[in-house]
């Protein structure tokens, strides 16, 4: 009997998700599968939307960024309808089974594997890849995504190294992350930042400067310091800490709400501390300090050779393990094989920069400041 596949991707969109969506589609025409792709994320399953994925749809977008299903944050227990958060999880349930699927393929980063988990829990069969720019879902190696961003923001760093050079500035480089540093480690090691701050190791103004100075002293006029956007003084780590601690061991109802929204606050005074970083630089180093955010950048434009390698592979595997009746998993990069792992080991879970990681090893050594002793 037919197989029919329903796919989504939700979240950020990502380089190499239509590399993704055509490997699905593609390699699920030699098993005769039906492919239903739904548009906006879960929005487009609970308002059941979609488009065929087949052989005419895929053709082409290998090398197109974005995503041609069109995505959203959307979560399926708190979808923002007629001017509320309502949990429509039912409507998207009742939207698979008119559709008669065996399973549903969700594309997306951490938010997204745990919004498939729900569905898992509700009945549902479910696979999902991994993607985001900031390599951080857990149980796999790599996600799709994350090469292309590091190859943009190594390049922007490149580029910034001459405006640095002939102004005598310090240009304080913003590099996306949130809560995960691969992204400005990478591109820092790899664009040769003087400083590197990332979110798993705090830092202090005072070390910054430091070493600002210690490369003045030796006649060097100008440093670049890659910061990733969820990087943290000592100071707003312990805040932050606290705060999220807070939030996991409310209980009431009432008390969880003004515990998160707490945490929120904390957030937004977190994510905007790059500015607060140069201002503070500026002052201790006597310095002009100058920042670049780069943003969306990272996330738009043709996915590198690697993200559609990698897409290509992971979209294929997706189709084996459908077949097979492999459900409740997300499919991983293990040592450069795709291979399933249980939804239940990855949900909740972030996978951060390790203090022993290689690239940390090498970025002392070749005399990077990391913000701390």
């Amino acid at each position: 009997m037919t197989k029919y596949l329903g796919v989504l991707t939700a979240g950020g969109d990502t380089p190499g998700l239509n590399a993704a969506l055509r490997g699905i589609g593609k390699a699920a025409q030699s098993y005769g599968m039906e492919v239903i792709g739904f548009q906006d994320g879960f929005r487009g399953l609970m308002e059941n939307r979609t488009i065929r994925l087949d052989e005419t749809t895929v053709s082409g977008i290998l090398t197109i960024g974005g995503t041609i299903l069109g995505t959203s944050r959307d979560k399926p227990h708190k979808m923002p309808v007629g001017g509320q958060l309502m949990d429509m999880t039912e409507s998207m349930v009742e939207n698979y089974r008119k559709h008669h699927l065996d399973v549903l393929i969700c594309l997306g980063g951490g938010g997204t594997q745990k919004s498939a988990l729900r569905l898992k829990n509700k009945g549902l069969n479910v696979i999902t890849l991994p993607k985001t720019i900031d390599n951080d879902v857990a149980k796999t190696d790599v996600t799709f995504g994350f090469d292309t961003a590091l190859g943009v923001a190594t390049e922007a760093i490149d580029r910034l190294h001459s405006t640095a050079h002939s102004h005598h500035r310090i240009v304080v480089v913003e590099i996306m992350g949130h809560n995960a540093g691969w992204l400005a480690l990478g591109a820092g090691v790899a664009g040769g930042a003087d400083v590197i701050l990332i979110p798993e190791i705090p830092y202090t103004y005072e070390k910054v400067a430091e070493s600002i100075l210690a490369r003045s002293r030796k006649g060097k006029r100008f440093s670049i310091v890659a910061v990733s956007e969820g990087a943290m003084t000592t100071d707003m780590f312990k805040k932050y800490t606290k705060a999220v601690e807070k939030a996991e061991k409310a209980n009431k109802s009432e008390a969880r709400a003004e515990a998160e929204a707490a945490l929120a606050t904390v957030e937004a005074e977190r994510m905007g501390g790059t500015m607060r970083l140069a201002a503070q630089l500026e002052a201790l180093t006597g310095l002009e300090s100058r920042v670049t955010i780069l943003g969306y950048l990272q996330r738009g434009g043709t996915p590198s050779a690697m993200d559609r390698l990698l897409a290509t592979q992971l979209g294929t595997t997706t189709t084996d393990l459908a077949q097979a009746g492999t459900y409740g998993v997300m499919v991983a990069i293990h040592s450069n094989k795709a291979v399933p792992v249980a939804l239940e080991d990855v949900a909740g879970k972030r996978r951060l920069v390790p203090a022993d990681h290689p690239w940390l090893d090498s970025a002392r050594r070749v005399g990077v400041s990391l913000g701390c002793d």
